[in-house]
């Protein structure tokens, strides 16, 4: 990669198998990198301290917060409390995190901090929706009982997300179906020649498939939208959270559902620490070429 002349002080806090992926993309390019939060086997770490100050930047996980407050670190044992993770840094140090939140966003600037998020970077998204298509595939795979070759699949939304997963379940053989509510994605549907229809008009149809992708984050698939689901289909929601499914009554009527963000930080989680290294670089390299210019 380019601007790889300087070797930058990083700390990466807290995350799952992906920012355990990240410290080593990130050793390999020759950065000097701590790691807090993230207690597995083979990776020292260390405790939060003074030495968070002398970062050039603090790479934390995505999701940031678990709870309010409190960092997302499903590595470790120990809570790590934002606000004191804060106080180690100075002003005019650089914090990136994955899906920062309105809260965190104004602490980190009223303490003088430089907050950006790499995951609302298109680069980073797009990279991150390979995974979670293939992940979606693998799962599929896992939980139906027959191949998705031939499969009746509806695709919910049809964003960076959902065009990936749509292409990867054709190419096995699976005849897709898409819903959309924007009408330049039912045009982009059409021009890949996969069936389309309106979101807002999905009824009855919804009991004619195998399997049901949503994508969309947000309430979609509703109490009475569920009612036309076959008690067959298997429903997967890629969907962040709270996701697009009413779980409460999909479980209701013994529907077999799986909520799944996150999917690349299960299945593939190399790319998606590589997606997040890139975003990062990217970042840092604007940002010295703004002070350059």
């Amino acid at each position: 990669m380019e601007h790889m002349d300087r070797e930058w002080n990083l700390w990466v806090v807290g995350g799952d198998l992906r920012q355990r992926a990240l410290v080593r993309l990130l050793r390999e390019d020759g950065h000097t990198v701590h790691a807090a939060g993230l207690e597995c086997e083979g990776l020292a770490t260390e405790p939060l301290g003074p030495g968070l100050a002398l970062a050039h930047c603090v790479i934390l996980p995505l999701p940031v917060i678990r709870a309010k407050g409190i960092l997302h670190t499903p590595l470790s044992r120990e809570l790590v409390v934002l606000s004191e993770l804060l106080d180690y840094l100075e002003a005019g140090q650089i914090l990136c995190g994955g899906m920062v939140s309105q809260e965190l966003r104004a602490e980190g600037e009223a303490r003088g901090l430089r907050v950006f998020d790499y995951y609302a970077r298109e680069e980073c998204m797009v990279a991150n929706a390979v995974p979670t298509a293939e992940g979606a595939v693998q799962v599929a795979m896992e939980e139906l009982p027959f191949t998705l070759h031939s499969a009746r699949v509806l695709v919910l939304g049809f964003g960076r997300v959902g065009k990936l997963t749509a292409h990867r379940m054709r190419a096995l053989g699976a005849r897709v179906t898409v819903a959309a509510s924007r009408y330049e994605d039912l045009a982009w549907a059409a021009a890949y020649n996969y069936e389309s229809i309106r979101l807002e008009n999905l009824t009855w149809e919804l009991g004619g498939f195998h399997l049901i992708v949503n994508t969309i984050p947000a309430l979609v698939l509703d109490a009475r939208r569920l009612s036309w689901v076959d008690h067959e289909t298997f429903l997967l929601d890629l969907a962040s959270a709270p996701g697009g499914v009413d779980l409460t009554r999909a479980k209701a009527l013994g529907l077999r559902v799986l909520h799944a963000p996150g999917l690349p930080g299960r299945t593939a989680p190399v790319t998606a620490a590589a997606a997040i290294r890139d975003s990062v670089y990217h970042i840092l390299w604007e940002l010295e070429e703004a002070h350059d210019g």
